[in-house]
């Protein structure tokens, strides 16, 4: 693909991520020279009348609006917009870590500790998503970065809307995870903080148990599930497991608030018996020091049952041994 610019300055790098709107590019910010993450939305796609195609458009510039005005370092940060080629362009901090959904794919699901930790720096960006009067709507694992120092960031604010959206809020568009929408977004009911907080409850969920709550074949036994099936609970989650419960309700009105949420996060916390942590790399490295142990432990065993240090020596004229087909004596004439 040929270089391309964004508003002048942005250098397109790679694609790093895409979603329902759009897509996000590792981008470099040449006139500030720093790395930034850019968002492609395009508000042209085949088959979109005119009006739909304004609606669109005005959704997206109220997602950056909305999470432009948001400053808290557990919401990526919105630097700038540009429109360009039927396109949106929106240009944000570059959080270069995992997220949830890759670190529990690669290390497991999260212990109580760090699941409570976890949902502490959501709770905490969910204050101030709330105060701007914003929904995310969205809330799921592919959307929660684990960055360094302990570092919890709630990204893509790609379906977020004004909750006075108005016209916008009347467009029908269904976006988002399934098995990650409040029962009330799935029927078209109204909806409000609640709504957040039961994606908090399945995405913790998920964090505890390495898949959704809900998750079932197909789409649409998976939005039943949401409506009138329990939730699967985490079944050595004996700490957050009531709160989980609540926070998957099925009325909006049965579910705990940010506070209550917070008091049982820290309970939960206060109440585990592992030592504090803060980062969320060490996962890694015991995972490589266990590796590197059980590697030793094979040497050691294999020494041990051949303490006459294996074959003897070659005799006059052998060759010597190989590897793999690889010859194990140096190529002549120096390094080559």
């Amino acid at each position: 693909m040929p270089e391309r610019r964004v508003a002048g300055r942005y250098r397109l790098l790679e694609i790093i991520g895409r979603g329902g709107m759009g897509r996000v590019w590792r981008a470099a910010d040449e006139l500030l020279d720093r790395p930034v993450a850019v968002k492609e939305m395009r508000i042209d796609a085949d088959g979109l009348d005119p009006e739909d195609t304004r609606v669109r458009r005005e959704r997206a510039l109220r997602e950056a609006r909305a999470s432009a005005r948001i400053d808290h370092p557990g919401v990526v940060r919105v630097y700038d917009v540009a429109e360009e080629d039927g396109r949106l362009w929106i240009v944000m901090e570059l959080v270069d870590a995992p997220s949830l959904a890759r670190y529990v794919a690669d290390g497991g699901p999260l212990s109580e500790r760090d699941a409570a930790r976890v949902g502490l720096a959501l709770v905490a960006a969910l204050r101030r998503v709330h105060a701007a009067g914003v929904l995310h709507r969205d809330i799921k694992p592919e959307n929660v970065l684990m960055g360094p120092g302990g570092r919890v960031v709630l990204t893509d604010f790609g379906i977020a809307a004004i909750q006075d959206a108005g016209r916008l809020t009347q467009a029908g568009l269904l976006v988002g995870s399934p098995e990650y929408m409040a029962p009330e977004r799935v029927s078209g009911a109204p909806q409000g903080p609640p709504s957040d907080l039961w994606s908090l409850g399945a995405t913790l969920c998920a964090a505890l148990r390495g898949s959704s709550p809900f998750a079932r074949e197909s789409a649409l036994t998976t939005l039943v599930a949401v409506l009138h099936e329990d939730p699967e609970l985490p079944p050595e989650s004996s700490g957050l497991g009531p709160l989980l419960a609540a926070l998957l309700a099925k009325e909006p009105a049965g579910r705990p608030g940010l506070d209550e949420t917070e008091a049982a996060l820290r309970a939960a916390l206060t109440a585990t018996r592992e030592a504090p942590g803060t980062d969320w790399r060490p996962r890694v490295l015991t995972a490589l020091v266990l590796l590197v142990t059980a590697a030793v432990a094979a040497v050691m065993f294999f020494t041990a049952r051949d303490p006459g240090g294996g074959e003897p020596p070659p005799g006059p004229g052998s060759r010597p041994p190989t590897v793999a087909g690889t010859s194990t004596t140096p190529p002549s004439g120096g390094s080559g």
